[in-house]
């Protein structure tokens, strides 16, 4: 959903992901089918290679996707095939849509809080994925079934070999209510997956790996080409899922272990084996939509809503502990942004404007997509988390993108390790515990008394901090704001408690030379920092 960086037919997969993730489903019969075991495909097959079961049981767990992928790592790469009978290839949009899962035939349908509904194969979602189900007995494959289908105005299945298989999948668990299963974590397209805490509606997505995003070269889109679900107990409340990641640069495992609530965490951990020199690893990639928000000297849009965005700022907390908000902007030209560190305690793409007046839009329902933050479990060392902001004038592209890029550069033969927790979250006073930026505004300085008395090229700067102590503080207190600029002047600094609890920074910045000013801004009370820490990049 970033049409400057992705890959030829990309976009159009992800674009039709978001809308089949909300659609209804039609109700029939069926029942989930497991063929015999079956050995993974190897890439560039076309068709199962089946094997007749071992005589005595075998577990199946990460340590097997590990192996394989770093067999897979020492080949040299050869993409599986997305071909399709002309009759799914041929299908129009409408058409496509309209194909819809029948509940009733998820796998583990009435036998677990856990059910997993299937996308079909078709139009331009063609990249197929191999789904095995592991129990006891080792792991066999779920077999392509129409019959677990609804083909709308199609009226019949089209003709498609058996061994078809699948695009991706859904999990649904009983999350607002237990008498409705609803949409937990979906996987669809190239390494792409979302998940939903309660009360939540999609909009930022997660992803395996991003290489080379933003690069002269061109993005590298590896993708999950195999999956392993594990066959949960009745009441399990965490589900596992194993992952095979492959791609022309790298080859990689993956599991996750998902754990549903209002705050949904998705434990990862992955092995990454590349099979050549890797420009720049993205680790933990998250990507969301910003249009436009509330700033002054945001892009203007013909547009009735006062905001347009699925997450509206980037946080880090540095490995000292720092807390830093960064609000997103829809640039004028691509931008790119590395925020230096060792041992990052966590980052993310939040959406922090959770009032249904900021935006006014009843059917995208803004305020209710999840924020997603990373926390990364054990030191990742020395590196950044790079913040990727890309034009825009649609927002069904995703044009913000943040992954952290070790400072080691991913070397052939040399295998890379890391774990994280990913949580989607609507609020949590925890990240961070303390002040926090509610707004961010900024105009003309030299308006009414003020005219002539700013050097040309100047630009006011408002913003507002609430939360943690600041709240109980009186006006009279001696809160001070730290402020910096590079390459710019600061003065007519001021800090103000407001009437609505929030205390304001003012101030107005005046650049040295004609290139971006990179501010930072945060309250203190006697030499204590309060708050966050705001960063901004402003471009006269």
């Amino acid at each position: 959903m970033w049409p400057r960086l992705r890959q030829p037919g990309m976009i159009a997969v992800v674009l039709l992901a978001s809308i089949l993730l909300s659609q209804d489903t039609a109700t029939s019969s069926g029942a989930p089918a497991k063929a015999p075991a079956t050995q993974v495909h190897h890439h560039g097959d076309t068709a199962a290679q089946k094997t007749a079961r071992p005589a005595q049981p075998q577990s199946f767990g990460f340590a097997n996707v590990q192996q394989l992928a770093h067999e897979r790592a020492a080949r040299d790469y050869r993409p599986m095939s997305d071909a399709l009978p002309a009759s799914l290839a041929a299908l129009s949009y409408d058409q496509y849509r309209d194909i819809r899962f029948r509940p009733e035939s998820g796998l583990w349908h009435g036998q677990s809080l856990f059910e997993v509904q299937f996308f079909h194969r078709g139009y331009h979602v063609r990249q197929r994925v191999n789904v095995f189900e592991v129990d006891d007995a080792g792991a066999s494959p779920v077999a392509y079934n129409p019959q677990f289908f609804t083909f709308g105005r199609l009226l019949k299945p089209p003709k498609a070999a058996a061994n078809l298989g699948y695009a991706g999948f859904r999990v649904h668990y009983p999350l607002q209510s237990p008498a409705y299963k609803d949409e937990l974590i979906v996987f669809l397209g190239a390494s792409y997956f979302r998940v939903l805490g309660r009360n939540q509606r999609y909009g930022a997505s997660a992803r395996a790996l991003a290489i080379d995003t933003a690069a002269p070269s061109g993005e590298e889109f590896p993708t999950f080409t195999d999956f392993w679900l594990v066959r949960p107990q009745p009441l399990d409340r965490v589900l596992t899922i194993y992952a095979l990641l492959d791609g022309k640069s790298v080859a990689g495992a993956y599991q996750f272990q998902i754990r549903p609530g209002a705050i949904t965490q998705v434990e990862v951990h992955c092995e990454l084996y590349a099979r050549r020199g890797i420009g720049k690893l993205g680790v933990a990639p998250l990507t969301s939509m910003f249009l436009y928000g509330e700033e002054g000297g945001a892009r203007h849009f013909d547009d009735y809503r006062p905001q347009v965005h699925d997450s509206d700022g980037f946080m880090t907390q540095t490995g000292h502990g720092e807390w830093i908000w960064r609000p997103l902007a829809n640039p004028r030209e691509l931008r790119v942004n590395r925020f230096m560190d060792e041992n990052p305690r966590g980052f993310g793409l939040i959406q922090r404007e959770r009032d249904f007046n900021h935006y006014q839009d009843v059917e995208s329902q803004y305020q209710s997509r999840p924020s997603y933050w990373v926390e990364p479990l054990g030191n990742w060392g020395k590196g950044g988390v790079e913040l990727v902001e890309i034009p825009s004038d649609e927002e069904i592209h995703d044009n913000m993108v943040a992954y952290w890029v070790p400072a080691q550069a991913a070397a052939a033969g040399k295998p890379l390790s890391f774990s994280y927790l990913l949580s989607a979250y609507a609020q949590a006073p925890h990240w961070p515990p303390g002040g926090r930026v509610v707004a961010t505004r900024d105009g003309n300085p030299a308006m009414g008394d003020n005219k002539g008395r700013f050097a040309p090229g100047a630009r006011r700067m408002l913003i507002d901090f609430a939360g943690g102590e600041l709240d109980g503080l009186d006006g009279a207190q001696p809160v001070k704001a730290n402020v910096s600029a590079e390459n710019g002047q600061i003065e007519a600094l001021t800090v103000q408690r407001l009437a609505t609890v929030a205390w304001r920074v003012a101030f107005v910045v005046t650049p040295k030379m004609k290139k971006p000013v990179d501010l930072r801004c945060y309250l203190t009370l006697y030499g204590e920092a309060l708050t966050e820490t705001w960063v901004y990049q402003w471009t006269p």
